[in-house]
């Protein structure tokens, strides 16, 4: 039977919180051992967060040792979303935990309002000790969420990259009131609903007429998307040479997984920057004045991050870069 020891009363909590959180549950996970290590790790669990805010809740960690020997000189440190306050950050545990003894901590964490809409927040706990696995540290997260994604990308369009050339006014893909002319794009394949092939994933161009929304300048948009496969393919350009970011995909079984991508500018960027591929390229663009600069190509890129094969994708936040644009995505063996 395993033995528990509970750390002592906490003190009030001293510091106040300006952010707001929500959040889905993440497995505990623990650091990568060494090649001497052995197998079984230390195990370490985040309780559930109550997010009601705003309040002060309590929130539990416990640390088992899942290691052969006695585990001692026990510290656990919490953290939650930057800015929200814990007291205290750090406990100790006093005496040594035997073989398949487990330890909690407590600790107080001060919840702000909720805030509307989609939001994760994830919360950390590591271990440091002596004995047990070996292995010296090891860590738990728990990520929780409240609302819903976007039910797919275009209900995160909110920019206009292609217009008509007799109606070049709506467009502003890259903030100074330029776009893609849909002719042009026609000439090239890219015409509303078209099927694009890139990177070994079939996506379709934007279904939608010219000069409406029909792209998704990224800030963190979270949005559903359902599939499986290698990687998650992202069909786009950047309106700056710096248009990289991080996106986070997000599986059913709650675990997640991150990768970093770019696109080149639409227009003078090497083709392939950032480790892009070049879709399509057209020859000039619509300017507020109409149709312009014909010696200049603009383009179309392809991009990928890599997924867990074994998981069924849920949704997706986008990097929290707007020159990054995106015109669709999809999931590819």
């Amino acid at each position: 039977m395993r033995s528990a020891r509970r750390i002592g009363p906490l003190r009030t909590l001293a510091v106040a919180l300006a952010s707001v959180g929500a959040a889905v549950l993440v497995p505990a996970q623990a650091t990568a051992a060494t090649p001497e290590a052995p197998a079984v790790a230390t195990e370490v669990s985040v309780s559930s967060v109550d997010l009601d805010g705003p309040a002060i809740s309590t929130v539990q960690v416990t640390v088992t040792n899942s290691g052969p020997q006695r585990l001692r000189s026990l510290q656990v440190a919490f953290a939650g979303p930057k800015g929200w306050a814990v007291q205290p950050a750090v406990r100790s545990v006093d005496g040594s935990l035997a073989a398949g003894g487990s330890a909690e901590a407590s600790f107080r964490i001060q919840v702000p309002e909720k805030r509307a809409g989609f939001v994760i927040r994830t919360f950390t706990a590591t271990a440091t000790y002596k004995g047990g696995d070996g292995r010296g540290t090891a860590t738990g997260i728990r990520t929780e969420r409240s609302g819903s994604p976007l039910a797919n990308l275009a209900a995160a369009y909110n920019n206009v990259a292609v217009t008509d050339e007799s109606a070049t006014a709506p467009g502003d893909y890259d903030g100074e009131g330029n776009s893609f002319s849909a002719q042009k794009l026609a000439a090239v394949g890219l015409t509303p609903g078209a099927k694009v092939e890139a990177l070994g994933a079939e996506l379709t161009w934007p279904d939608v007429a010219p000069g409406t929304k029909d792209n998704v300048a990224s800030s963190g948009q979270a949005v559903s998307l359902t599939g499986k496969g290698g990687r998650l393919v992202l069909l786009g350009s950047g309106v700056s040479s710096g248009a990289v970011g991080s996106a986070s995909v997000h599986y059913t079984d709650g675990t997640s997984t991150t990768g970093t991508f770019g696109f080149p500018n639409w227009s003078f960027d090497p083709a392939d920057a950032h480790g892009a591929t070049l879709v399509k390229s057209t020859d000039g663009r619509n300017r507020p004045d109409g149709y312009g600069n014909a010696t200049v190509e603009y383009r179309v890129f392809a991009h990928s991050i890599p997924l867990d094969r074994d998981r069924t994708v849920d949704f997706v936040v986008l990097p929290a870069n707007a020159n990054i644009h995106v015109f669709a995505m999809a999931t590819a063996p």
